[in-house]
C-alpha cells in the first residue's frame, strides 16, 4: 500500500482551522454565559444587615414580672383604692393596734410553708433591714426611677449594693406583727417616680412605657 504524506502548508492549514473553529465555539459559549448572568434576577437583594443600628432585631425592653414565680400563690389583701368597689376596699384595709390603716401595696400569700420572692426587674439592691412591725425588708432600685419593695420576710439572699437581675431570688416569704391574720405572705410595693402604685396595673408592662 502507498502512504501519502500531507505536505507541510496543508497540515498547518488545518491546525489553523481547528484552532479558529475551538476559538469561535468560546466565543459563543462565553457570551451565552455572560448574557444570561446580566438577566433580572428572580429575587429581592436585601438592602440592609441585621448590624445596621437603626434597624430593631429584638426587643431587649424588660417587662415588670410578678415578685414570686409559685402558681399557688395567691393575693390575700388588696392595694387600696379609693375607686375599688366596697368588697375590695374591705380587703385592703389592715387594723394593726386599735387602728385602720390602708393597704400601700398587696400581699401575696395563700401557702402554709414559705416561697421564693425574685426580683421583678434587674437592679440595685438599695436597702436590706429589719422592723419589729413589717419583718425583714429589702429595696431594690430599677431603671426608670422604679423601686420596688419586698417586706414580711423569713430569710434575705442579697444584701446592700448587690447589683441583681431579674428574677434573682431575694429571700423567702414569711410573717410580720403587722399582718399576723395573713400567716405566710409576702408584702410588695411598687414605687414608680416617687408614687405608689398598684403593682397589679403593672405587671407584664414595659420599664420603657412608665
Amino acid at each position: 500500500m502507498k502512504k501519502y504524506r500531507l505536505k507541510k502548508p496543508m497540515v498547518i492549514g488545518i491546525y489553523g482551522l481547528a484552532l479558529v473553529a475551538f476559538l469561535g465555539t468560546m466565543f459563543v459559549v462565553e457570551k451565552s454565559f455572560f448574557e444570561s448572568e446580566l438577566e433580572e434576577p428572580d429575587y429581592d437583594y436585601v438592602s440592609q444587615t441585621i448590624f445596621d443600628k437603626d434597624v430593631p432585631v429584638v426587643n431587649t425592653t424588660p417587662t415588670i414580672i410578678r415578685p414570686y414565680t409559685d402558681t399557688e400563690v395567691k393575693i390575700v389583701k388588696d392595694f387600696y383604692d379609693y375607686q375599688a368597689d366596697e368588697e375590695k376596699q374591705k380587703n385592703s384595709i389592715i387594723y394593726y393596734e386599735s387602728t385602720y390603716l390602708q393597704n400601700s401595696g398587696v400581699s401575696y400569700g395563700g401557702k402554709e410553708e414559705g416561697f421564693e420572692v425574685v426580683s421583678i426587674l434587674d437592679g440595685t439592691v438599695i436597702d436590706v433591714k429589719e422592723d419589729n412591725t413589717l419583718g425583714k425588708i429589702v429595696e431594690v432600685r430599677h431603671a426608670n426611677d422604679v423601686v420596688s419593695v419586698y417586706q414580711s420576710l423569713s430569710e434575705v439572699n442579697v444584701k446592700k449594693d448587690d447589683e441583681i437581675k431579674q428574677g434573682t431570688v431575694i429571700g423567702k416569704s414569711g410573717t410580720s406583727n403587722i399582718s399576723k391574720d395573713l400567716n405566710n405572705h409576702l408584702h410588695f410595693e411598687l414605687i414608680i417616680k416617687g408614687q405608689i402604685v398598684n403593682p397589679e396595673n403593672y405587671y407584664d408592662k414595659k420599664v420603657d412605657e412608665l
